[in-house]
């Protein structure tokens, strides 16, 4: 049908220059990080007479690097009110100006000898992600879930993880050194993130705008219900538009909420306490720390030194191939099962990883049990926890609180990314340096099990209703007697 070619469209258009961007990002800046160094030490010498040190070099490369999550940390603050003011689509439409930046700072850097240009490209390229993942943890997905019908919302709103793995992938293959990762190709390979740019500009303001925010935020019917025309076509659309009406309803006299408002907010507690954990388990569970251990494994296991980035692209196609049965398992299985598997399952892989690491030179095979605990430690993470965290927020929220909740979450995510990148380095030298991730992982999953309620299948009303009664349900106990209302005889 046409409306499911439309929504189709949507999904890929805004996936391509959103959350696709935010793995892209990631991987292309790995490959060419020796001859970024080489270009440091080079400019240096040539401005200054004097060679760096090779502590100053791995100082200016820990600046390029930070300068990514600082870039994200800032377009998760200016993403909620861009979502509110500009709506979902034109949000997402101008956040490319971030990125386009970012491509002519960085593929110009090395004609204008200016390795500066590298590090204020990467702060850039972080505002560009922060607002996708914040406007989170997520623009797109609220465009998403907010566009899909309810029984298709959960698998529509996580292809936003499918398309962060599918980045990640194709950063790493562009970046092998037979394609954009060579010594003289490197600027074209940090500049590549202007393609996805450019196709989101070309494709993008053809497609509908999220059918609740010109109804809820604008008070727009027409343009509401031409837009839900769109993506459904001539389907009885009175059941879906009544539940839009019933949440404007429900919002009346409101407007959006700041994340102060939101922290003090009682009936919203145990929902901003949910996403605030589950966010933050997102960046503490360790699971990009295992890309960091691939290297070394893999080494141990006797894989060929030029066939290991090879070995590492398959690690991500890994990731990529489970958020996509994700995908297809979320609206069947439900949230809370694939969240609170996802979590034990990684707990467990992280016990044995641990155990193998100790063992790795007493005991021969012990490699490749390490090799096996990666990709099942991956494996696990894309199953539940990558694609079931970004779809949360926009389910257990009202529209005058998701914007801010987002921009919570997405700073969380942020600032939690620099803490693991920053401390990582030196827990890693300890022998058992995965108990903190092994800790996140139990917790999470304990809260998931104990607290958190399954959301599939049930409206924006539904679901807060649910909450509010979790919110409130020790209130009515929380007086002491107060005696009979009327005394009718004094006889004993």
């Amino acid at each position: 049908k046409l409306q499911s070619k439309i929504l189709i469209l949507t999904i890929c258009a805004a996936g391509i220059g959103g959350t696709f961007q935010y793995g892209y990002n990631i991987s292309i800046i790995n490959a060419p990080t020796s001859y970024i160094q080489m270009f440091m030490n080079e400019t240096w010498l040539e401005c200054t007479g004097i060679p760096l040190e090779g502590n100053m070099i791995l100082l200016l490369w820990s600046f390029t690097v930070s300068a990514y999550p600082l870039g994200g940390l800032t377009g998760a603050v200016v993403a909620g009110p861009m979502a509110i003011m500009l709506g979902r689509k034109m949000s997402l439409l101008l956040n490319n100006v971030f990125v386009i930046t970012a491509a002519i700072l960085s593929g110009f850097s090395q004609m204008a000898k200016s390795f500066e240009m590298i590090m204020l490209s990467r702060f850039f390229t972080g505002v560009n992600a922060g607002h996708y993942l914040s406007a989170l943890p997520r623009c797109q997905p609220m465009y998403l879930a907010e566009s899909a019908p309810k029984k298709l919302r959960g698998a529509v709103a996580l292809t936003s993880a499918s398309f962060t793995a599918l980045g990640l992938v194709l950063g790493q293959v562009v970046g092998l050194r037979e394609l954009l990762g060579g010594e003289e190709s490197w600027p074209f390979l940090l500049a590549s993130n202007m393609v996805p740019a450019l196709i989101q500009l070309t494709a993008l303001p053809w497609l509908p705008e999220s059918p609740r925010y010109p109804l809820i935020d604008c008070g727009d019917e027409e343009s509401c219900i031409s837009a839900l025309q769109q993506l459904r076509g001539n389907s009885d659309l009175s059941a879906e538009l009544e539940e839009i009406l019933a949440e404007k309803a429900a919002a009346k006299g409101q407007r959006a909420k700041n994340p102060w408002e939101l922290l003090q907010n009682p009936s919203l507690r145990r929902q901003l306490l949910s996403i605030v954990v589950l966010s933050s388990a997102m960046q503490l569970c360790g699971n990009d720390s295992m890309y960091f251990y691939a290297a070394y494994v893999f080494k141990e296991a006797d894989i060929p030194q030029e066939a290991i980035p090879y070995v590492v692209i398959g690690m991500g196609s890994c990731e990529m191939i489970t958020s996509v049965t994700c995908n297809m398992l979320i609206d069947h299985a439900g949230r809370r099962p694939l969240l609170l598997g996802g979590y034990l399952c990684m707990a467990g892989w992280a016990i044995i990883f641990m155990v193998a690491l100790s063992q790795q030179t007493q005991i021969s095979w012990m490699p490749y049990l390490s090799m096996a605990c990666i990709f099942a430690y991956i494996l696990s993470f894309g199953i539940g926890p990558a694609g079931v965290t970004g779809v949360l927020p926009t389910e257990v929220l009202d529209q005058m609180s998701r914007p801010a909740a987002y921009m919570i979450c997405g700073s969380l995510l942020w600032f939690n990314l620099f803490l693991v990148r920053t401390a990582f380095p030196f827990i890693v030298v300890a022998q058992f340096c995965y108990i903190p991730f092994l800790m996140v992982c139990i917790c999470t999953a304990l809260y998931v099990g104990f607290f958190l309620p399954e959301t599939k299948g049930k409206s924006f009303l539904e679901i807060s209703e649910e909450f509010k009664k979790r919110n409130f349900r020790a209130q009515p106990r929380a007086g002491f007697y107060k005696g009979p209302e009327e005394i009718k005889s004094t006889t004993l």
